[in-house]
């Protein structure tokens, strides 16, 4: 994909012509690739154990030294995010990466379904091998419906509300930037309290339930 600048365009005002540049935010679609799967979540992000249901995206941050990308997933049962990767390129490496790392996190019983947008990295062929591979089931979402993805965009907000938006990044270099960013995603596994996990994180909670050591 090209992240460069649109097309010019031109605004007239009193006679005058400016020329301006839009800035384009990262889209990930790319046109029909391979056939879509399936709305299986269909909006039901409930989840009664862990690793049953899993949903992934790709959101990008941009700080005056550049642009990176977080690809996680993200846990329905707990909002525990079991693998994450960070890059400066959404291509398929960080994507395909990130699965394997998830899929390695799973017992040999658990196969959750992973829902998703239709975007290109989840259907370019290294995908899609590495779901049936892992043996695991493919939900996307209804082109242009939002709501299909709410719960990982809800994920995006508070992670740039709390991290990122109202900070000042100058100076911050890449590197630095994805170790602050690395170090907020553990905080928010083993110390960030959900009220709707009894004041607990998602690692407290699989522990008091003994699902984690």
């Amino acid at each position: 994909m090209n992240h460069g600048d649109a097309p010019r365009g031109e605004l007239s005002e009193c006679g005058l012509k400016v020329k301006f540049k839009r800035k384009i935010k990262y889209n990930s679609n790319k046109g029909e690739i391979t056939p879509a799967v399936p709305n299986i979540i269909a909006r039901n992000f409930h989840a009664d154990t862990p690793n049953q249901k899993w949903l992934t995206d790709i959101t990008e941050f941009m700080i005056p030294a550049g642009k990176v990308y977080l690809s996680p997933i993200v846990d329905c049962f707990d909002g525990m995010l079991p693998a994450w990767k960070i890059g400066t390129t959404p291509d398929a490496m960080l994507v395909n990466s990130m699965l394997e790392d998830a899929v390695r996190t799973l017992g040999k019983t658990e196969h959750p379904l992973i829902h998703t947008d239709r975007g290109c990295h989840y259907r370019w062929p290294g995908w899609i091998s590495g779901m049936e591979t892992a043996g695991l089931e493919r939900s996307m979402s209804v082109k242009g419906c939002s709501p299909d993805n709410s719960a990982y965009e809800g994920l995006f907000g508070r992670i740039k509300n709390e991290m990122f938006y109202n900070r000042n990044w100058n100076g911050i270099s890449i590197p630095q930037f994805i170790e602050i960013l690395n170090n907020y995603l553990i905080w928010y596994n083993e110390k960030r309290f959900r009220t709707s996990l009894g004041n607990m994180s998602p690692l407290e909670y699989r522990r008091s339930l003994e699902l984690a050591v």
